[in-house]
């Protein structure tokens, strides 16, 4: 149980650093964004907005890629589980 506990304030606690860094990290690129279309635009701004569509969603894409990885590594309650495979391995002795 207290596994459980432990887990879920991990979750909640990532989650409110994803939504912190998410949040920031969107204000930052909105501000890059408005940067370097002002700087660029006079050149071609057909060129500026296909650049930038480029990058974000070439770092869109690593970033869902990461997430995947993330999510299929991912193992909940490690040891409980391994904590039961011992106590079955035990029983299982025992019963023999």
């Amino acid at each position: 149980m207290v596994e459980m506990e432990e887990e879920r304030e991990r979750v909640m606690r990532a989650l409110f650093f994803a939504i912190g860094a998410m949040t920031l990290g969107l204000l930052a690129m909105f501000t890059l964004t408005a940067i370097i279309v002002i700087v660029f635009w006079n050149r071609s701004p057909v060129i500026v907005l296909s650049i930038l569509t480029a990058l974000y969603g070439g770092a869109a894409v690593y970033l869902y890629s990461r997430l995947r990885q993330l999510q299929r590594d991912w193992k909940v309650l490690a040891g409980t589980l391994e904590q039961l495979k011992k106590d079955r391995e035990c029983l299982t002795k025992d019963l023999d």
